[in-house]
């Protein structure tokens, strides 16, 4: 007897069924090595925080080794460049469809100009780090560095594609399944490692024990601040002035404006991460010897007092700054004036512009004090546990995980229930 499968669920099996295709697809590549070179090994900590989206793979020096990070870094610049900087792009954001189609090709020749670079100074770096890591008759000169940045630029603009097939033809956004692809594959080591550091070591003690399932159970706890806390918003209820109130029609009012808790989602924490990694990065591999060097080190270093104060700092200033780039006051009340709206007790124009950012501020406040608690987590938690290098309690990737989780879920459901509301001729 056959099975019959509703076509809206066989759909979103087919989505589930090509996205996780395209991802075995992706995770073979994390495995071919660049060629010409021994298998370096190099360590994770080497890299930081730009080993995070690549899933490792940057540490392992594969052909996919950046991932979509210069497709993250150039989507954002050119957002950025959108604020009266570049005119032509901020007509283009304005022209709908149209406009975010030539904004998208400008990002992604923006990340595969980003990658190029990005894989040259990589490779550079990693020579001036490790030595001649070269196979047996291959002499390093400008040709072989171009060449080997080349190929990785190559598996950029291949993991690009592949995000972009999984946007078209599987679920979720294809550039955010693949971080949360990467970050997930790392999950299994980072337990390993746990259960190496407490479980399985010589020295283990009751206490160490102990000590394990306490950093499981924070981990658990901090999931669900974040499933909860990403979920948060305050609603700005708002009236028609050319509609008949619904609220005495039936005791409420469902017209308001969402502001999440966490309007500018994960981006702070990547800028601030981003901008003390790749000075740090650069550090390791020139001397440290000399004074000067060993401050930088310690500036951008968020584990140190200087570094980790920095690093808050820039998580703060950049949530401010990117919850205003979202959401514009004076847009928002521009808007609302030509749906002849309004919020109840705030007269149009101005007032409506001051009071939107100054809600606007007040919730971005307790969200950048939320990013920075959840961003802190990761270097209390090492220091107080002892934790290896690989084990991240909360973090960026977490928020990460769990936001693209959501929306994620929402897309499905909403796909699921697109079937259900059909007109009366169907």
């Amino acid at each position: 007897m056959a099975i019959k499968i509703d076509k809206k669920y066989l759909k979103v099996l087919k989505g589930l069924g090509f996205t996780a295709l395209i991802l075995l697809v992706w995770r073979i590549a994390y495995h071919i090595q660049i060629p010409m070179l021994f298998n370096i090994g190099a360590s994770e900590s080497l890299f930081g925080f730009l080993d995070v989206f690549s899933g490792g793979a940057l540490s392992q020096y594969s052909i996919v080794a950046l991932g979509v990070s210069p497709y993250i870094t150039s989507s954002i610049v050119v957002q950025l460049l959108q604020m009266d900087i570049v005119p032509a792009l901020k007509e283009w954001s304005e022209e709908g469809e149209t406009g975010r189609k030539k904004i998208n090709t400008v990002v992604k020749y923006g990340a595969l100009l980003l990658a190029f670079i990005q894989a040259l100074t990589v490779t550079v770096g990693i020579i001036i780090y490790y030595g001649d890591i070269f196979e047996v008759g291959v002499t390093p000169n400008l040709f072989i560095y171009v060449y080997l940045a080349l190929i990785m630029t190559a598996g950029t603009a291949f993991t690009l594609w592949m995000a972009e097939k999984i946007t078209l033809h599987g679920i979720g956004n294809g550039t955010s399944m693949f971080i949360v692809a990467g970050i997930v594959a790392s999950f299994p080591k980072m337990i390993n490692d746990l259960i190496a550091r407490f479980i399985t070591s010589g020295s283990t003690s009751g206490w160490e024990v102990v000590k394990f399932y306490i950093v499981l159970l924070i981990m658990i706890l901090i999931i669900m601040v974040i499933v909860y806390m990403e979920g948060a918003q305050r609603k700005i209820p708002i009236q028609y002035a050319n509609r008949p109130s619904s609220a005495s029609f039936r005791g409420k009012n469902d017209s308001n404006i969402p502001i999440k808790l966490n309007t500018a989602n994960v981006i702070p924490v990547i800028f601030a991460s981003t901008l003390m990694s790749i000075p740090a990065t650069i550090l390791r591999f020139v001397d440290s010897n000399n004074g000067f060097t060993y401050w930088l080190g310690e500036t951008f270093d968020y584990t140190s007092p200087i570094g980790y104060v920095l690093y808050i700092v820039l998580i703060i200033l950049f949530a401010f700054f990117y919850a205003y780039v979202q959401l514009k006051p004076d847009r928002v009340a521009e808007n609302l004036q030509n749906q002849n709206a309004y919020i109840p007790g705030v007269k149009p124009g101005v007032e409506t512009s001051n009071y939107v950012a100054r809600v606007l501020f007040k919730i971005t406040v307790i969200g950048a004090l939320y990013l920075a608690l959840v961003a802190s987590l990761p270097i209390w938690m090492s220091k107080i546990f002892d934790l290896p290098h690989s084990v991240t309690v909360g973090g960026t990737s977490l928020i990460i995980v769990v936001g693209v989780a959501t929306e994620t879920f929402k897309q499905i459901r909403q796909s699921l229930q697109a079937d259900e509301y059909k007109g009366f001729l169907d």
